[in-house]
């Protein structure tokens, strides 16, 4: 029998915990250079030493040399010679971290992931409060980091996947969406990457998108515009209560919104009233396990992190319920049955990050 003596434990933790700092500032330089611009630089260049990168990126040379120093002993770029003198040591991307860090068309681009944390994490002095006082942090105050760092995280998925291989997935929505007249509500759009998506694969199909955060709103309405679908897409910044809007939409589709909501109940019944006979609610949000385990996979651990310092200070400034990031799916059905819907089942899709959830009144 092997056991584990309190000073092992003790060095076990300190070693988690420096290696904890590592990764964190690893990130937030991911976050520098997905700002910066270097990835994109590197990535077009093949190798690059820091004077050539100052001078591509506009930055100054000593703060690019030290960040490429960084990246690569954390293992995010390649040195050619690590004996060369700094200011002509060059560096690369390896194969396969262009995908993932510098193309945003790419569906493995995670370097918003970064700016999503740094946002997360930016009002840490009122999230103390409100975790001592019990009260919430205003979405408001996580500032652009946030709301751009998840609209550019959802993108390529959401203009390439979600109506060209999701909803066909599902043949009876898919039908009812290519059809004349048919139209959609995008409950709580954000920048309206999934308006966009939901635009593009259905020619006929005329969506409205409604978010209560105006800058968001004015990020949409732009996108909208570059990608030529602005006839068939509008967004506003308005209160989807509104009886005027009953009765009118063949799909209430809500990405990554349930769970931020003060009263996740009273938005169910609301995206109810706003469909036509026959439609539907479709979530889209995070993917969670069935039960609470300490043991978890890395994916729920992250989750975690974004409820601690986000969706849940968040949601309790918008209400009650206090959902958090980690909604299980059972959360989820019991919502849905309080809000009258008579169906609620688990669509066809798989995805490593994210479940979604029929509501059929």
């Amino acid at each position: 029998m092997i056991t584990t003596t309190t000073a092992e434990r003790t060095e076990a933790l300190t070693n988690h915990l420096l290696e904890a700092a590592s990764s964190a500032f690893a990130l937030f330089s991911i976050h520098l250079g997905d700002q910066l611009g270097y990835y994109r630089h590197l990535a077009a260049a093949g190798a690059l030493d820091p004077r050539e990168l100052a001078r591509l990126s506009g930055a100054h040379e000593r703060y690019a040399r030290e960040w490429l120093e960084h990246q690569a002993v954390v293992g995010l770029l390649e040195v050619e010679d690590e004996d060369a003198p700094a200011q002509e040591r060059r560096y690369a991307l390896p194969p396969g971290h262009a995908a993932v860090l510098a193309d945003e068309d790419s569906l493995d681009f995670l370097a918003p992931l970064a700016q999503l944390v740094a946002g997360a994490v930016s009002p840490l002095p009122l999230v103390v409060r409100a975790h001592r006082a019990g009260t919430g942090v205003p979405f408001a105050e996580y500032g652009r980091a946030l709301r751009e760092g998840q609209g550019r995280m959802n993108r390529a998925m959401l203009l390439q996947l979600l109506g060209r291989e999701w909803l066909p997935s599902i043949p009876e929505l898919h039908r009812r969406l290519a059809a004349e007249g048919a139209r959609a509500a995008d409950f709580g759009c954000g920048h309206g990457w999934s308006s966009i998506g939901l635009a593009r694969a259905y020619p006929a199909l005329r969506v409205d998108g409604f978010d209560l955060d105006g800058p968001s709103i004015d990020e949409a309405r732009a996108h909208a515009a570059r990608h030529g679908v602005a006839d068939r897409v509008r967004f506003e910044r308005r209160d989807v209560a509104d009886p005027a809007l009953g009765g009118r939409y063949d799909l209430v589709f809500a990405c990554e919104v349930l769970h931020d909501l003060g009263d996740p109940v009273g938005a169910l019944r609301v995206a109810r009233g706003l469909l036509r006979p026959g439609g539907e609610v479709l979530i889209m949000d995070e993917r969670a396990g069935e039960r609470f385990r300490a043991r978890c996979g890395v994916w729920e651990r992250v989750l975690y992190g974004f409820s601690v310092h986000h969706c849940l200070p968040s949601c309790l400034a918008d209400g009650d319920a206090g959902t958090g990031t980690v909604m299980r799916p059972e959360v989820v059905r019991r919502y849905a049955r309080a809000a009258g819907f008579g169906r609620v089942e688990l669509a066809p899709i798989e995805h490593p990050f994210f479940s979604f959830y029929r509501l059929i009144p």
